[in-house]
């Protein structure tokens, strides 16, 4: 019964959010921009409530403040991205001299790691829509999403379907005992199909089928290791979703996990290959 609710949640949200989504893809500009400001100010907040659960972060105002201060400097350019974040970095490090409740090893070492990875993360999806010229960035940025949700559907029903059938061993257990081997290879199997059929209707110009699969299969094999690295930081702040924002879904580190993971690397093969 659980299982049919938590499907049935997350087939509305898919049917509400999905095509907001790509419709902000397609828009660009500042629209784009404000809404995965929003997602990072979320996702900073929720990754704040984990580390309260280990330390004594700095305040939240703060690392919202500092959340907006980067990801409006990726979109408007008003100083090096380096120089922002050596100036956050020092800035930290000198206002924990003043505080004194916790220890500052891992006051800091629990809000550095979730405030710089949400931040650059977002910051180069941003930077791959917006700044990525003669329409390509556009193009990466959907390829980006239609294979991540490829990959995420055939991971599930694929893994709820016959995870452990054939692989007795699970994927990653010690993080997600849920995982399954099987789960894993339908979910590459769907990321590289996404990202097939995808540049089937690109023109060659802006897409190859070799940049494609390169994607599709760079995407499938990294989508794993976004999710697992959210359930490491969960686990270790011991509870089971980031927030409740998302029906079906938990939060906002819950359902782009996997996004946040795979867009520096698909920011760089857009940049450089």
């Amino acid at each position: 019964m659980n299982f049919s609710v938590n499907l049935l949640q997350r087939v509305i949200v898919g049917v509400v959010g999905i095509p907001l989504l790509l419709w902000l893809i397609d828009l660009g500009g500042l629209g784009f921009f404000l809404f995965f400001l929003f997602l990072a100010l979320l996702a900073v907040f929720e990754f704040h409530r984990l580390a309260s659960h280990k330390a004594k972060p700095p305040a939240l105002w703060l690392v919202l403040l500092i959340t907006a201060l980067f990801q409006v400097n990726f979109y408007l350019h008003w100083v090096e991205v380096w120089g922002l974040l050596l100036a956050v970095v020092l800035a930290l490090l000198v206002m924990e001299l003043f505080l004194k409740e916790g220890s500052p090893l891992l006051n800091l070492g629990a809000i550095f790691p979730g405030l710089l990875y949400v931040n650059l993360s977002f910051g180069s999806l941003l930077q791959l829509r917006l700044e990525t010229g003669d329409g390509k960035g556009e193009i990466m940025v959907f390829l980006l999403f239609f294979c991540v949700w490829s990959a995420d559907i055939f991971a599930y029903f694929g893994g709820s379907a016959l995870g452990g059938k054939f692989i007795h061993r699970k994927l990653f257990e010690r993080l997600s005992p849920h995982k399954t081997w099987e789960g894993f290879l339908f979910g590459l199997a769907g990321s590289v199909a996404a990202s097939v059929i995808y540049s089937s209707f690109v023109s060659v110009s802006q897409l190859s089928l070799t940049k494609a699969l390169l994607t599709g299969l760079l995407i499938g094999l990294a989508s794993p290791a976004g999710d697992l690295i959210e359930s490491m930081f969960k686990r270790d702040a011991g509870v089971k979703d980031s927030s409740h924002l998302i029906p079906g879904h938990g939060g906002v580190l819950d359902r782009f996990d996997t996004i946040m993971f795979v867009s520096p690397f698909i920011y760089f093969i857009t940049i450089y290959f």
